[in-house]
């Protein structure tokens, strides 16, 4: 069966370079490889739900720049459908610069978020839950988001966020968030500890959280169950957007297997994506995990 996402933030276009170290003040460095990719956390998720099989509906702001050309043709060719927010905006839309290192997968990123590109929530309705199984939110347009999401609530459609940091707002959106997936940068007012964000969390009557570190086990929450999940190790040579993938991965089996499972093959396919660099990385990534898991 195949299922629909809607997913809620921010788009940008991603400026990539492999490089073979990351250059020191006032040194070139010349990369290995490049390339150029939409990004952004809630769209690279949405383009790892397509790539697994089930269909992406992205709400985010795009606009007529020039180069949002190159975003609209990507995601069209990756299966995505976009709903531009704000179809007319003439600005540059957000641009992230980032560099990988070669050997450790490490990378460096200079961006801007949707605080300049942000929506006021009567742009949506409830006409945009139509058909959708799940809900994602990565926080970058919050006011629509928390509309969205209380929607959603009503009609008994699974929500999602990814908390990749604390933004002002999530508040309103977590009463009605069934699965909080966060990353261990993800501090909530008043707290700065990992258990202090799961206290927190579980404020909000959420069923299931959990919190990602990297290579490291992740932990969760699941219904009164605590516990952790291995990472697979693999050669990294591509860190940047691991998380997201995660995310695009977990929508996908939250679907279909329990919030454990759902969890444990998201960590799988993200891990693929570390050994790839490049525009069909999520593609050989699901491959590999596909060939591995047999």
């Amino acid at each position: 069966m195949q299922y629909q996402g809607l997913f809620v933030g921010l788009t940008t276009i991603d400026l990539l370079y492999l490089t073979p170290r990351y250059p020191s003040r006032n040194q070139k460095v010349v990369a290995s490889e490049s390339t150029i990719a939409p990004g952004g956390p809630v769209t690279n998720a949405a383009i790892a739900f397509t790539r697994l099989g089930d269909r992406a509906k992205l709400l985010s702001v795009v606009g007529k720049h020039p180069i949002t050309a190159l975003i609209r043709a990507d995601l069209e060719r990756y299966g995505v459908d976009l709903h531009d927010l704000d179809g007319d905006r003439t600005e540059s839309p957000p641009v992230s610069s980032i560099v990988v290192t070669e050997g450790t997968g490490d990378r460096a990123v200079i961006s801007i978020n949707a605080t300049k590109t942000t929506i006021a929530s009567d742009r949506v309705s409830e006409a945009d839950l139509d058909k959708i199984n799940l809900l994602a939110i990565d926080g970058h347009q919050m006011a629509l988001s928390a509309k969205l999401a209380a929607i959603a609530k009503l009609q008994n459609i699974p929500v999602a966020i990814d908390g990749g940091s604390w933004k002002p707002g999530f508040e309103q959106v977590l009463p009605h968030v069934d699965y909080a997936i966060c990353s261990a940068n993800f501090f909530p007012p008043d707290c700065s500890t990992h258990e202090q964000v799961f206290e927190y969390l579980s404020r909000f009557n959420i069923p299931h959280i959990a919190i990602t570190h990297g290579g490291k086990a992740i932990q969760y929450f699941s219904e009164g169950e605590r516990g952790l999940i291995p990472v697979p190790t693999v050669d990294a040579i591509n860190t940047l957007g691991a998380g997201d993938i995660f995310h695009g991965a977990f929508y996908f089996s939250i679907l279909r297997e329990q919030f454990i499972e759902a969890l444990t093959s998201a960590a799988q396919i993200a891990a693929q994506a570390c050994r790839f660099f490049g525009e069909d990385r999520i593609d050989r990534a699901i491959a590999a995990y596909r060939q591995w898991g047999t």
